[in-house]
């Protein structure tokens, strides 16, 4: 008897190892092997013709962002918003929420074992007794046991443990993806607070020209040397000028507003020097010619991953209701009807109670619950593939602009130096009287708009160098990971 027991209880513990979840295998990437070429993905860099980096390049999601982010004051802004930031916070909470919903789940492998005791006093009237008189009754009892434990023959708690799994692993993956979002913000609120306070400067100076020009025009009217069509062509530009002040005036402040939420506090007062918008080693570059396997490895297409396998998880859980469910219930240790003999010898006890639960009708539910679990991994395969294929476009997107904005920039510094120059010539002329003001005026304006549009297309550069090594999966990481160990480093999440 001893040795039939001890065999039902190894095989129960064996088949509690298995599910019926389906075999489960990753999708295959609905993208191409290499990222798009072309005359706009022009990409510096060592880069061989089949678009692959060499063996000893560092890719971007291994770039750590104190290497990528070389400005010291950017620096620390990212390092005070990792500390503080409410929404990354939230982001970690919720990977502790998962993982606590995770062990709770596992737990339902193992029986729940409690000591309980208890003891029952009644009394009977007499019309209730054989004796006809009335009685009262004792007992006490003092156990250790465990209430309905379900052996997991068919694996359906075992599913359900490996889809909380997946469901963890997901949470912690969505927590870098959040990470490396705020690194990104935060460096791109930074670039577009360099930029206003460049505007702001540059229409600054250039009101201060602007309104030297009309203090000349203005002595030239009062002496009758200029019309009063001079006098309100020059006054054009200056309130132009004020106007934009203003504005950039208002977008610095609200540009520090945003920086201050990002890192979760005010901005310190102790910040080091900072480097400026036309500096060179704002940023590092990035690695040109990798795979797009490599994004793979980017943390929302893992989370989008770990969900799929969650949903296959289900299945197995979903099938398992259409077997037989079995709970056993066991108690052991001592009663009496007297207190003083509860633990005296001879009182033991013990109960032993299995039940089994054999599915016949149930209107369709489990088919129908079956059903939507393989609906629900057919949504995951769809949201997965998804993912690669965001991030696919966000990498493509980031290397056409990488590849066309360096000549953008270089063009602008042309017609800048351009502008200039005429601008120079047509005020000369003006002040020897040669020409009117208007073509100093139309010089001026053009001067002007060419240094804005300058200053927002070295943004649009520095701003695309951050989105893409957002997009590759950067961000994550503080330095560098050696790229011998990058290969070895990712985790590998297992569901057993």
């Amino acid at each position: 008897m001893k040795h039939k027991a001890l065999s039902i209880a190894l095989a129960a513990a064996f088949l509690a190892g298995c599910t019926l979840a389906p075999h489960y295998e990753r999708p295959e990437a609905p993208i191409a092997t290499t990222f798009p070429s072309g005359p706009a993905y022009k990409t510096p860099g060592a880069a061989n013709q089949n678009g692959t980096a060499g063996s000893n390049a560092v890719v971007a999601a291994d770039l750590g962002w104190r290497e990528f982010f070389t400005d010291p004051r950017l620096q620390k802004l990212i390092e005070i918003a990792l500390q503080n930031n409410r929404d990354l916070r939230v982001s970690m909470l919720n990977v502790e929420a998962a993982r606590a919903q995770y062990q709770i789940q596992r737990s339902a492998l193992l029986p729940s074992v409690g000591a309980a005791g208890q003891a029952s006093v009644q009394r009977m009237p007499a019309d209730l007794t054989s004796s006809e008189r009335a009685s009262i009754s004792r007992s006490y009892q003092v156990g250790v046991g465990f209430t309905s434990y379900e052996l997991d023959l068919f694996g359906r708690i075992q599913s359900l443990k490996d889809q909380a799994l997946e469901t963890y692993l997901a949470s912690e993956d969505t927590a870098k993806t959040a990470h490396i979002t705020l690194v990104s913000e935060v460096a791109t609120a930074y670039l577009t607070w360099l930029a206003d306070q460049e505007l702001l400067k540059l229409t600054s100076d250039t009101l201060k020209s602007q309104e030297s020009s009309y203090q000349l025009t203005k002595r030239s009217f009062d002496v009758g040397t200029a019309s009063g069509l001079d006098l309100r062509q020059a006054q054009t530009p200056v309130d132009a000028a004020r106007a934009n002040l203003a504005q950039y005036t208002r977008q610095v402040a609200q540009d520090e507003n945003a920086l201050a939420l990002l890192i979760g506090q005010p901005l310190p007062a102790d910040l080091p020097p900072g480097r400026p918008l036309d500096g060179q080693g704002l940023l590092a570059d990035l690695p040109a010619g990798l795979p797009s396997d490599l994004l793979l490895r980017r943390p929302d297409v893992t989370a989008a991953e770990h969900t799929l396998k969650g949903a296959n998880a289900n299945i197995g859980a979903a099938r398992a209701a259409f077997f037989p469910s079995i709970s056993l219930t066991a108690s052991a240790g001592t009663a009496s009807a007297s207190l003083s003999n509860l633990f005296k010898g001879g009182q033991g006890a013990w109960s032993f109670a299995p039940s089994i639960t054999l599915p016949i009708f149930a209107g369709g539910q489990n088919r129908a619950n079956l059903d939507l679990a393989k609906v629900k991994k057919r949504i995951e395969v769809a949201n997965y593939e998804k993912a690669i294929q965001t991030a696919f476009r966000e990498v493509s997107d980031g290397l056409a602009a990488r590849g066309t904005l360096d000549d953008q920039v270089a063009a602008q510094e042309s017609l800048v130096k351009a502008s200039d120059e005429s601008y120079k010539l047509s005020d000369l002329r003006y002040r020897n009287g040669v020409d009117s003001y208007l073509n100093a005026l139309v010089s001026q304006r053009s001067l002007y708009s060419a240094q804005q549009s300058l200053i927002a297309t070295r943004l649009s550069r520095w701003t695309n160098l951050v989105t893409l090594y957002k997009a590759l999966g950067g961000g994550w990481e503080e330095h560098t990971v050696p790229a011998n160990a990058g290969a070895s480093s990712a985790p590998v999440a297992s569901a057993s």
